[in-house]
């Protein structure tokens, strides 16, 4: 009988630690509130270790729709490369996202409207540095009014990057569209028709080295002028 109440009691205390377990961080995942203001972007914790998996729960505290990145040091030491991110974020809601990262310096960016390189905090990682594998490359943001595209004066790519491009359609009355064609005249990729107001993007590959054209295809908008080529080396 006696032994039969002492393992009770053992059990019964084992139940109560693990349930008053209830911090932030189990299992080598983290969980970081972000507020992301019209003029701040503020990062609960900024300070992890390698390999953990951190969730990064953002609440848009702003008036307007928000988006944040976590950007890695790109080939030439700025902070470009996107690891991962989450769009569309409306003022008073939440979203979240996770990722994995390995040792080295890193920044958080907020971007009220969704536009510009964003309000950047920086976060460090502790441990060993290895390649972190990113979403894409960078991103190019593209404006459509009627009847040109601006955003991609001078723009070139390298092979083997991978480049989200983001089109705003600013047109009050018409849609428009963003295709990429391949040296080789074949479709890379498109942002597909997009109403007036609204912005879309799509994440291209480029494989090959050579001159890509860039197009509105609805209705006659490239002989309107929505039209060019990159060059891609």
């Amino acid at each position: 009988m006696r032994a039969r109440t002492l393992l009770l009691a053992l059990a019964l205390a084992t139940s109560m630690t693990a349930c008053g377990d209830d911090g932030d961080s189990t299992g080598g995942t983290t969980t970081v509130a972000v507020k992301a203001g019209d003029t701040t972007c503020d990062v609960a914790k900024k300070q992890f270790t390698s390999g953990d998996k951190v969730t990064f729960d953002v609440e848009n505290t702003g008036k307007d729709v928000t988006e944040v990145y976590v950007y890695g040091k790109g080939s030439d030491g700025d902070f470009d490369k996107v690891i991962s991110e989450v769009e569309n974020i409306a003022p008073g809601t939440s979203r979240d996202f996770s990722v994995t990262l390995t040792g080295g310096e890193y920044e958080v960016a907020c971007k009220p409207g969704q536009k510009g390189n964003g309000i950047r905090t920086e976060i460090e990682v502790s441990g060993d540095v290895e390649k972190t594998e990113a979403a894409y490359d960078r991103e190019i943001e593209i404006e459509a009014t009627d009847y040109t595209f601006e955003g991609l004066e001078g723009f070139t790519a390298k092979v083997g990057e991978k480049i989200e491009f983001k089109l705003e359609n600013k047109s009050t009355t018409h849609q428009h569209e963003f295709e990429v064609l391949g040296p080789d005249g074949k479709d890379v990729g498109e942002v597909g028709p997009t109403d007036p107001g609204k912005d879309g993007e799509v994440i291209l590959e480029f494989k090959t080295a050579g001159t890509y054209t860039f197009l509105c295809g609805i209705a006659d908008h490239a002989d309107k002028g929505m039209k060019g080529t990159f060059v891609v080396s």
